[in-house]
């Protein structure tokens, strides 16, 4: 009994090294999340195990990782009083054990499902910080006697889980903050160049188009000076939102500097891009500008196109050809668009070349 002891503590603590070695030499998620799983399902032996993880934004738990015939099953199995077991273990924070599904009375009988015929048991392991449950790791059919000779152990492997996504959540809030405009919460310009180098290696690898809009506030400076700069601060704000709002989840908006802004459109072609630049010049001029000010704002821009691969051939070479068809549009009078190769081509379709 004592060597058996000794094996299983031994065990146990190489468990402890192999994550801790995780968390200390990686910071990507998965890999440490995958170590911490394996190691767990290697020891307790469950027939099915799930990560299920709560969403940062909405709230809303989603499973991760599930291995094993049925394990997002669990997500219809319900208490006695109406809760799920996800809900359950995240609003009380605490361990959820269930030795036989078909025997417990605190069990719906009626969410019970087929593939729990047996008298499996279910064990329900909240990932949580000090503040909050970040997740659940549910077992399915494990050994009772070896959970209840080892539940330190699990409730352990479930606070590396919370270490491990806690760091990669304020990795990435800092990685966020490197590339964020602090007042439009768009991206910076730094951040364009490396977007578009990106883009532009996908672009060549498979025959995509992809074009740039550049866009200059017309006459931002007189907010400024009319009304200060903290309302010209709001307003670029809203122009923030209003780009965000008005674009795919492809594609990227981006401050350049001061009133300036750039939307990289992948896969569009000059045509398509023409479209985007009026829909976005005629939502400027129809959309109330702080609302909740007194006075009334009008704003327009002046936009400034090229697409690749036929006005430019590199990221540095689109900026530019962008860039310049912005200031041409400032030139011919502002509130206007301007292609490369074209001039300037009106905002319902109307052709002046420069």
């Amino acid at each position: 009994m004592a060597t058996a002891d000794n094996d299983r503590q031994l065990y146990e603590l190489k468990i402890f090294h192999d994550v801790a070695k995780a968390l200390t030499s990686s910071l990507d998620l998965d890999t440490i999340l995958q170590t911490i799983m394996e190691k767990m399902a290697a020891y307790f032996e469950p027939a099915t195990w799930s990560l299920v993880m709560i969403d940062e934004a909405s709230h809303e738990p989603y499973y991760a990782a599930s291995v094993g015939r049925g394990a997002e099953g669990l997500a219809t199995l319900r208490l006695a009083d109406g809760f799920h077991l996800t809900d359950w273990v995240v609003a009380n924070g605490k361990t959820l054990v269930i030795e036989n599904v078909n025997n417990d009375p605190n069990l719906d009988p009626d969410s019970r499902k087929e593939w729990m015929e047996g008298g499996c048991s279910v064990v329900c392991v909240p990932v949580r910080t000090a503040e909050k449950v970040l997740g659940v790791i549910q077992l399915v059919n494990i050994d009772m006697e070896v959970y209840r000779a080892s539940e330190m152990l699990l409730q352990t492997l479930a606070d590396y889980a919370a270490i491990a996504i806690e760091n990669a959540r304020a990795v990435r809030r800092i990685q966020e903050l490197s590339i964020t405009d602090d007042c439009t919460g768009l991206y910076n310009a730094r951040h364009l160049f490396t977007v578009i180098a990106d883009e532009f290696h996908r672009s060549a690898r498979f025959g995509y188009e992809l074009t740039l809009l550049f866009l200059d506030l017309d006459h931002f400076k007189r907010v400024n000076d009319e009304h200060g700069h903290l309302i010209g601060s709001k307003l670029l704000a809203e122009v923030g939102v209003c780009l965000r709002e008005n674009l795919r989840l492809v594609d990227a908006a981006f401050r350049y500097g001061g009133d300036e802004f750039a939307i990289l459109l992948p896969q569009t072609s000059r045509e398509a891009g023409l479209r985007v630049a009026r829909r976005i010049a005629g939502v400027f001029r129809q959309r109330r500008w702080l609302p909740d000010e007194e006075f009334r704002v009008d704003l327009r821009a002046s936009i400034g196109m090229a697409t690749y691969p036929s006005d430019a051939a590199t990221p540095q070479s689109i900026v530019q050809r962008a860039d310049e068809m912005m200031y041409a549009v400032k030139q011919a009078g502002r509130d206007n668009i301007a292609i490369c190769g074209m001039g300037v081509v009106g905002l319902d379709g109307d052709h002046s070349p420069l």
